[in-house]
C-alpha cells in the first residue's frame, strides 16, 4: 500500500493510492472460504463446492468490495496520521481516466480529489465592531402586552342574545330544505361555534340576535371553513363530507362572550402574587420589565446574525468551491440538480465558513459543554414541545425523564450539544467585540429581518 498527496493549490489536492496484491489477497481469500462454507450448489454437499468454482463465481465482486474497503480505511488513517483537514469527503478524481481491469490486474491505482480546509487568522478583539440593536419600549408596545395579559386571564360570560363576538354551543341536526329534521339524519350536540370564525358572513348575520333555544337553517358547506372542521364537528369521515346533504338545523344551546380581565387588584395579584403590585402604574412598570427581558433576547438573536456576518467577512476565508459543488451534487444526486446546487451555493458557503470560524473559537477559547448543560437544553426543547400541545404545566421531573429519552438518540444529543456550543460562542463574542449600540423602534427592528430576505 502506497499513498501520496500532491497539492494542486492551497485548497485542492490529489491523493494517489496504490494497492498491491499482498494488501488484499488474504482478505479476499478469507471471504471466499466463508462463501464456500455456506454455498449450496446442485451436485455438491454443503461446504464441499470446489474452491476453483467459488473463485470463478464470486472472486470479482468480492475483490471489488474488499479493495474499496481497504482504500477507504487507508485514506481515513492517512488523513488522521498526517493531520490533514478536509471539507466534505474524498471524491474519485476527475483526472483518473483508466478504469481498473478487475479480471487481469494484480496492482491497482486510484486517485481522489480532496477539498482542503483553509488556513485563516482570527484575532477577535474590541477592535471588531458589531451592531447591537436596543429596541425602544413605547406605549403601544406596553398597551399590546397589557391587552395580552387581560386576555390571558379573561373568561367567557353568558349573553342574552348572539352578537358578532359570541361563542356558541349548538346542536346540529341534518334537515330538509324546510328545516324539518331528517329521520336517522346526522346529529351532533355540544358543538362549539365562533360567530366571527364563520366562513359565510350571511349565516353569521342571520345568527345575530338569536337567543337560547332559537333555531336557524344553515348550509353547512357554506357556513364553515373546510372539510376538516365539518368532519370534526359532525364526527364523520372527511370522505363523507363531500357528499353530505348540506341542510342542517342549528339550535342555540348556550351563548357566551369572552371578556378580558379588568385591570384591577385582582389581576395584579393573579399575575405577580398578592399585594406585590398595588396600582396600574406599578403594574405597567412590571410589564415593561418583562418586555425589556423579551426584547433583550430578540436583540441578542439579531446580534448573533450580525456577529456571524462580521466574523465571516473578517476571516476572509476562501473555500474550494468547485470541489464542494461536486461533493454536494454527489451526495444529493437524487435530490438536486447542478443548477439548484449553484443557486443555493452562496448560502451553503457562508454556513460552512461560519462553522469553521465557530470551531476555531471553540478550540482557541477551550469551550466545553457538560452533560448537565446538554440536559438543560434538552429540557428546554422538551418543555417547548409540550407547551405546543397545552401541556406546559408538567413538572420538571417529568420533563427531565422525556428529555433523557430524547438524548439517547445520538443525533439529538449532538443537536443539543451544538446549540449549547453556539450559545457559548456568541456569549464570548458578546463580551469580546465592541458593541455598536443603536436604539431602534420595533418597526425598524423588524425591518432588519425583512431586508435580510432580499
Amino acid at each position: 500500500m502506497n499513498i501520496t498527496k500532491e497539492n494542486k493549490d492551497a485548497l485542492n489536492a490529489i491523493l494517489m493510492v496504490r494497492v498491491e496484491k499482498e494488501d488484499y489477497e488474504e482478505r479476499v481469500e478469507k471471504v471466499l472460504r466463508d462463501y464456500r462454507k455456506k454455498a449450496r450448489l446442485d451436485g455438491f454437499r454443503p461446504g464441499m463446492v470446489p474452491m476453483g468454482l467459488i473463485r470463478k463465481m464470486y472472486r470479482k465482486p468480492v475483490l471489488v468490495d474488499e479493495i474499496n474497503q481497504i482504500v477507504s480505511e487507508a485514506i481515513n488513517n492517512y488523513l488522521v496520521e498526517e493531520n490533514i483537514h478536509i471539507l466534505g469527503e474524498p471524491l474519485p478524481s476527475e483526472d483518473q481516466q483508466m478504469q481498473p481491469d478487475w479480471d487481469h490486474q494484480d496492482q491497482f491505482e486510484f486517485s481522489f480529489d480532496l477539498g482542503l480546509a483553509p488556513e485563516f487568522e482570527l484575532n477577535i478583539s474590541p477592535k471588531d465592531k458589531v451592531p447591537f440593536y436596543e429596541i425602544k419600549i413605547d406605549k403601544k408596545m406596553t398597551d399590546q402586552y397589557l391587552e395580552d395579559i387581560t386576555r390571558r386571564f379573561g373568561q367567557f360570560v353568558p349573553e342574552e342574545s348572539v352578537s358578532e363576538d359570541s361563542m356558541l354551543k349548538v346542536t346540529l341536526q341534518q334537515a330538509d330544505e324546510q328545516g324539518s329534521p331528517e329521520e336517522n339524519g346526522i346529529s351532533a350536540s355540544d358543538v362549539s361555534v365562533s360567530v366571527k370564525m364563520l366562513k359565510d358572513k350571511e349565516t353569521a348575520s342571520r345568527l345575530q340576535g338569536k337567543k337560547k333555544g332559537d333555531t336557524l337553517l344553515i348550509d353547512i358547506h357554506r357556513a364553515f371553513e373546510n372539510e376538516t372542521d365539518i368532519s370534526s364537528m359532525l364526527n364523520i369521515g372527511k370522505n363523507d363530507v363531500k357528499n353530505l346533504q348540506p341542510h342542517f338545523l342549528l339550535t342555540v344551546n348556550e351563548i357566551n362572550k369572552f371578556e378580558p380581565a379588568p385591570v384591577n387588584q385582582e389581576l395584579f395579584d393573579k399575575v405577580y402574587g398578592e399585594n406585590v403590585v398595588s396600582s396600574e402604574e406599578e403594574f405597567r412598570e412590571k410589564l415593561e420589565e418583562e418586555i425589556s427581558k423579551r426584547l433583550e433576547q430578540e436583540s441578542k438573536h439579531r446580534f448573533q446574525i450580525d456577529a456571524r456576518d462580521v466574523m465571516v467577512e473578517k476571516a476572509g476565508i476562501d473555500l474550494p468551491s468547485d470541489f464542494l459543488k461536486r461533493w454536494l451534487l454527489a451526495i444529493n444526486k437524487d435530490k438536486f440538480s447542478p443548477e439548484e446546487i449553484d443557486r443555493d451555493f452562496g448560502r451553503f458557503e457562508n454556513d460552512l465558513k461560519w462553522q469553521l470560524i465557530r470551531n476555531r473559537i471553540v478550540k482557541d477559547q477551550d469551550i466545553h459543554v457538560t452533560d448537565d448543560e446538554i440536559l438543560e437544553v434538552a429540557m428546554q426543547y422538551t418543555r417547548s414541545q409540550f407547551q405546543q400541545y397545552g401541556l406546559g404545566y408538567l413538572p420538571d421531573n417529568e420533563i427531565e425523564k422525556y428529555a433523557r429519552d430524547i438524548m439517547k438518540k445520538e443525533d439529538d444529543r449532538k443537536k443539543f450539544m451544538d446549540r449549547k456550543l453556539d450559545d457559548k460562542v456568541f456569549a464570548y463574542l458578546l463580551e469580546t467585540v465592541k458593541l455598536d449600540r443603536k436604539k431602534v423602534s420595533s418597526e425598524e427592528f423588524n425591518q432588519l429581518f425583512e431586508e435580510n430576505k432580499d
